[in-house]
């Protein structure tokens, strides 16, 4: 899933790309992606891109040409979803529910350059927003604080009073925006701090050290992603993970095996040696096959 680091890329590259452009027309390959109706997306022919932001995970592309009329095409890619820059596309409308493609927005002509949106796999989640404000964008208006924006004042504070494993703060969006599961099992591992510590009774230099690896491994990943192409980034969140998706893999730090604990639908990769002092921690998965 694309999380804060590639987000950023994304908007990034629109504002190099896109913007004072207008849009020419919107093709929608898959209603069931647009979330909203009023306005319709259609509506944004001839509009203008102003700009393109990042709330959390979400991908915002703007149009402020118009000042007693903003619009804010507003996207949440999910786990296969991606937004593809084009510098030419088919002019013919896609028919719907064939490939990957769910929206693709022309910019200055028909046929022109311009940016798609896809999902693969069979489960669509992708979904797609037009609106006068961000925050009417429900998962917008429930978003906590941005994990780049804290202080480390503010990153302990937000910590205090909260019971649920560490991991499971990280990834909550109405919590802490922005990080999801890869980045937060790199975070973890840099820190070296177990997956299942309870966030409120992590001591002060414990506190300190995860602030210090959550600023450094987003911010390092922002560095890499930013000014890539679309295409490459996925390749280059890849080749900077240490423990995610490496599972059996040595540890880049200290050689120990990489190690896995999984769920129905995801699962979260760390290093027994350098955050669980070398013991292994339960996996559902694997005691029911052990019993």
């Amino acid at each position: 899933m694309p999380e804060l680091p590639e987000i950023e890329a994304l908007a990034h590259h629109l504002r190099e790309n896109a913007i004072y452009r207008p849009v020419a027309r919107v093709d929608v390959a898959s209603m069931s992606a647009v979330k909203t109706f009023d306005p319709p997306v259609q509506s944004l022919a001839g509009r203008v891109v102003t700009g393109a932001a990042r709330y959390g995970k979400f991908l915002a592309v703007e149009f402020a040409d118009r000042p007693d009329d903003q619009l804010h095409l507003i996207t949440h890619l999910s786990r296969a979803g991606w937004m593809r820059w084009h510098d030419s596309a088919g002019a013919t409308p896609p028919r719907p529910g064939r490939g990957p493609l769910e929206l693709r927005v022309h910019l200055d002509h028909v046929g022109g350059p311009g940016f798609d949106l896809t999902e693969a796999g069979t489960q669509k989640r992708l979904a797609v927003y037009l609106v006068h404000e961000p925050r009417e964008v429900p998962g917008i208006a429930r978003l906590g604080p941005d994990a780049l924006a804290l202080s480390a004042e503010e990153f302990a504070e937000l910590l205090r009073g909260h019971t649920e494993r560490i991991k499971t703060l990280l990834v909550e969006q109405t919590v802490l925006a922005g990080i999801g599961n890869a980045y937060s099992d790199e975070i973890l591992h840099t820190a070296h701090v177990s997956p299942y510590a309870a966030s409120g009774r992590l001591g002060p230099d414990q506190v300190d050290a995860l602030y210090a690896a959550m600023r450094s491994v987003l911010t390092d990943a922002v560095d890499r992603s930013v000014g890539q192409k679309a295409a490459e980034l996925k390749g280059e969140k890849r080749s900077g993970l240490r423990v995610h998706a490496r599972t059996g893999l040595p540890c880049p730090v200290c050689g120990d095996t990489v190690r896995e604990v999984s769920f129905a639908t995801k699962s979260f990769q760390y290093c027994p040696r350098c955050q669980t002092g070398g013991r292994p921690l339960a996996d559902r998965r694997l005691s029911r096959l052990v019993r």
